[in-house]
């Protein structure tokens, strides 16, 4: 597998979420995220994303929200910007057999965060960092793997001691963890320079390039 996903752990400055699903296509994730059919625009980058005029917050009203679409290993990806839909709408995503797993990225407090949805269903998630809390209809179904990882103690209840570690280095582990239970990957280029089809999902962007 090429990639993989623990490198998002080291990004800085980069606060957009990722939404993965396996079972549908790039469009589709789009749509079931939000999206208009025959809305998407020309591919563009990460930084043109934000030439569209999105405005993340309106008093009384939904801020802009924003996704660019593609796929990797089997799993087609979203990019979120603004005040996207992928944490309200995981359940739908994975509707009809469907999964979705979305990580978000954050600096140590709040923690980042993964969820892991299965037919219409949150089943597990937890902050990065903070594992033993775990929520969703399967709270453990990752722990075996947390555990095996060396990031819980086998109770579920605390975590293993590594003296000296970067707190990157702990998330890393829980990335992996997920990243080896789903088989993900997500190529650095699709953050930055690679160009994607875009799609709004919240709000009322300006969606001309």
């Amino acid at each position: 597998m090429s990639g993989g996903i623990q490198w998002l752990v080291g990004l800085e400055n980069w606060m957009s979420s990722v939404v993965f699903a396996r079972g549908i296509s790039p469009q589709e994730l789009a749509l079931r995220m939000g999206g208009e059919p025959g809305t998407a625009t020309e591919p563009i980058t990460d930084a043109e994303v934000w030439n569209l005029g999105l405005v993340v917050y309106r008093p009384g009203a939904d801020g802009d929200g924003v996704v660019r679409v593609g796929e990797q290993e089997g799993w087609s990806f979203a990019v979120e910007y603004g005040h996207s839909t992928g944490g309200d709408r995981l359940a739908e995503i994975s509707r009809n057999g469907a999964e979705a797993v979305r990580y978000v990225p954050m600096q140590e407090h709040p923690p980042a965060t993964v969820d892991y949805a299965r037919d219409g269903l949150v089943r597990c998630g937890f902050g990065l960092g903070e594992e033993l809390w775990r929520w969703g209809a399967e709270p453990d179904l990752l722990l075996a793997d947390l555990v095996a990882a060396q990031v819980l103690d086998p109770t579920g209840t605390a975590h293993v001691a590594h003296e000296d570690a970067d707190f990157r280095d702990t998330y890393r582990r829980s990335l992996g963890v997920v990243e080896r239970r789903f088989g993900l990957s997500l190529s650095p280029a699709y953050l930055r320079d690679a160009r994607l089809p875009a799609y709004a999902v919240r709000g009322t962007p300006d969606m001309r390039t």
